[in-house]
């Protein structure tokens, strides 16, 4: 029986162990796997013993990697022996950790104590830390396949799961584990499962993920602070000098103006352009809440392509004279910005970086100088439309959820992504079920249960879809 010749039964399955999927998802959310605090140590390693159990069960060789921090749960299907041998080989991952629960005292009940509760109008939640990031994200794509092994005996795919304990605080040992263990986790297509919806009814696939690269300023003109009595006019302002700068990086049009910063920026296809139009994002939406009304980007671009799809540049702080209670007349010596671009397509980090330098020296005066510093230097990740993957999924969702799947770029980043290509060479698929909402990394943090069901039964369909 094929992957998809067994689906049906698949998908019954899933609906009729729907309480023990919650069961097992709640044994997970009890456990305080809080990474960023060194006194849930023993905790973060019994969420990542807990996983290896649970993937145990079904047949994996799984093992719980040790690492200069929490545990690496990595779980293989059987050595390859599971697909059709022409399907692809895939890589999952998920994260086992959590954000910390401060402030305790807005939680309407105790964070690691899940609960279901019905809101008005009889949706259900599933309320507990981790519940949607991503302990309840990653139960979907462990569910469905356990409702594979169930009916079948055997998974759809060659699965090698991947699931840290560090995701919450920068995935700082992921990076080298990935590294040391490429020929081990090198597989023929990654799938994450830790972005989101487009709203409760829209499921959507994150195409793009956008890089960062951050900069630092710090300019200085006289060998003090002067006082502006004396020295007014006469002394170069560092203030002055790097607002100058820093006005100059946009036209009026809001483009970008350093030389080469769209090198590598490529246009939307037309069919995804006009996907994205009609999800009607208008600035009174988007921009509303936040008391705006007027987008800031470069003119002629939808707002949904300049959070998502288009290049930024922004100024993040500024830093310079006395800013203290009161008044202090006085020219500073020295004044600094911080300054990110957030990147898309094929924009070359290092590249943009030293046409920024050269943009600014350019402006500075003579008798001045200037130093930079960086925070980060990451390309972006983009999937080609095309993709085959891609396609399948996209159809496997709209099977599920009965509308389109959007592909969106997502504004941020996950790091480890990038990674996959770059180290291990393989796309992802990265497909999620969190909506706006979920108020992650907020007390009562939750899940839709309609998301974790439809989101168990969407990886069954993407499952088996990949396999054929």
């Amino acid at each position: 029986m094929t992957a998809s010749e067994a689906l049906p039964k698949v998908l019954d399955r899933i609906d009729r162990d729907l309480n023990g999927s919650l069961d097992r998802l709640f044994a997970l959310l009890r456990i305080q796997s809080v990474s960023t605090d060194p006194a849930y140590a023993p905790h973060c390693r019994t969420a990542a013993e807990h996983v290896a159990a649970d993937l145990r069960s079904l047949g994996f060789e799984v093992s719980a990697r040790p690492t200069g921090g929490h545990p690496v749960v990595v779980g293989k299907s059987g050595n390859g022996k599971s697909g059709n041998g022409k399907a692809p080989r895939v890589l999952f991952y998920g994260h086992y950790d959590v954000q910390p629960v401060d402030p305790v005292d807005l939680w309407q009940t105790p964070p690691f104590e899940p609960r279901i509760e019905t809101l008005d109008g009889g949706r259900k939640i599933i309320v507990a830390r981790g519940a949607s990031d991503d302990k309840g994200q990653a139960m979907t794509f462990i569910e469905a396949c356990r409702a594979f092994k169930a009916v079948t005996g055997e998974l759809p795919l060659d699965i090698t799961t991947l699931i840290e304990g560090e995701e919450e605080c920068g995935s700082r040992n992921l990076f080298g584990f990935v590294r040391d263990n490429a020929a081990e986790l090198r597989r023929d297509l990654a799938l994450v499962c830790d972005t989101g919806m487009w709203d409760a009814q829209t499921p959507s696939i994150t195409t793009s993920l956008r890089g960062l690269l951050y900069e630092e300023i710090r300019l200085t003109c006289a060998d003090r602070d002067l006082h502006s009595g004396l020295f007014g006019s006469a002394a170069r302002n560092p203030i002055h000098v790097l607002a100058d700068i820093l006005s100059a990086i946009h036209d009026a049009d809001g483009a970008v103006t350093i030389p080469g910063f769209y090198d590598g920026v490529h246009e939307l296809p037309a069919d995804i352009k006009a996907d994205l139009t009609g999800l009607g994002l208008t600035p009174e939406k988007f921009l509303g809440p936040i008391g705006l009304k007027i987008p800031a980007g470069e003119k002629g671009r939808m707002l949904i392509e300049q959070i998502s799809t288009r290049p930024t540049a922004e100024i993040n702080g500024i830093i310079g004279g006395y800013t203290g209670d009161g008044a202090k007349t006085v020219i500073p010596g020295k004044a600094s910005a911080k300054v990110s671009f957030r990147l898309v397509g094929a924009q070359e980090p290092e590249k943009i970086r030293n046409a920024f330098r050269q943009f600014v020296r350019a402006r500075v005066p003579a008798d001045c100088s200037v130093e930079f510093g960086n925070f980060g230097c990451n390309p972006a990740f983009e999937v080609a439309f095309d993709s085959p993957p891609l396609g399948k999924a996209r159809t496997a969702l709209a099977e599920e959820w009965g509308k389109k799947a959007v592909t969106i770029g997502a504004g941020g980043s996950i790091p480890i992504v990038s990674d996959f290509k770059t180290v291990l060479g393989m796309d992802s698929l990265m497909v999620g079920f969190a909506l706006d909402d979920d108020r992650v990394h907020s007390p009562n943090e939750k899940f839709d249960l309609k998301c974790f069901h439809k989101g168990i039964r969407s990886w069954a369909r993407i499952l088996a879809a990949l396999a054929e």
